[in-house]
Parts: C-alpha cells; sequence; structure tokens
C-alpha cells in the first residue's frame, strides 16, 4: 500500500503536496497560483483515475475515511477544480482568475466533511 494514497493511485502522489488540500477556499487559492502546466500535468494523470477513485471514496461514510483516503479526497476536490480551468478555460484561465480575487469562494458543502 502507497504510504500516501491508497493501493492504485500511486500515479497521484507526485501531485498530493500541491493538490491535495484542504477546505474549498485553499483549492481555488491553488488552482489559481498554479502555472498552465501544473494544472495540465495533474490533469491528465487524474482523468483516468477519477473514476475509480470516486467509486473506493464511495464504499463508506466520509467519517470513516482513513488519511489516505481523505487524501484522495482531497485530490479529487482539487481535481475538479482543474478541470474546470483544463477544459473549459484554457489559456484564458488567468484572465478569469482574476475575478477570484474580487469574489473569494470562501467554504462549500465540501468543507463540512466529517
Amino acid at each position: 500500500m502507497s504510504s500516501l494514497l491508497p493501493t492504485g493511485f500511486a500515479a497521484l502522489e507526485p501531485f498530493v503536496a500541491a493538490w491535495a488540500v484542504e477546505g474549498t477556499a485553499a483549492r481555488d487559492r491553488r488552482r489559481g497560483e498554479s502555472t498552465e502546466a501544473e494544472r495540465i500535468a495533474f490533469f491528465e494523470a487524474a482523468k483516468d483515475l477519477a473514476a475509480p477513485a470516486l467509486e473506493l471514496l464511495d464504499r463508506k461514510p466520509l467519517a470513516d475515511h482513513d488519511e489516505s483516503e481523505r487524501r484522495l479526497m482531497n485530490l479529487m476536490l482539487g481535481f475538479a477544480h482543474v478541470t474546470m480551468a483544463v477544459e473549459m478555460l484554457g489559456s484564458a484561465e488567468p484572465r478569469h482568475a482574476a475575478f477570484r480575487k474580487v469574489m473569494r469562494l470562501t467554504r462549500s458543502p465540501a468543507d463540512t466533511m466529517a
């Protein structure tokens, strides 16, 4: 078993430090501070593992997730932010990121994970 993520997700370990962050505001901030190359690299590594990750995470209540599963959940929540940037905004992401400075996310339902 991987020390950072559940078995089967070792390919995502290089992204844990940067993208498996707690809190919606922190994930939004990370997206805004990242480069296009960083977003694309994470997106490419995670896109085929998202469905298996969510399947694994759905097997038990959030409150019962161990540390590796919690990291994987935060990684997938970060992936949701990155997917918007990569698939929808592409190279226009920096222009749109400017608006996030005045319309900040402070919390979301994901922040109530127990």
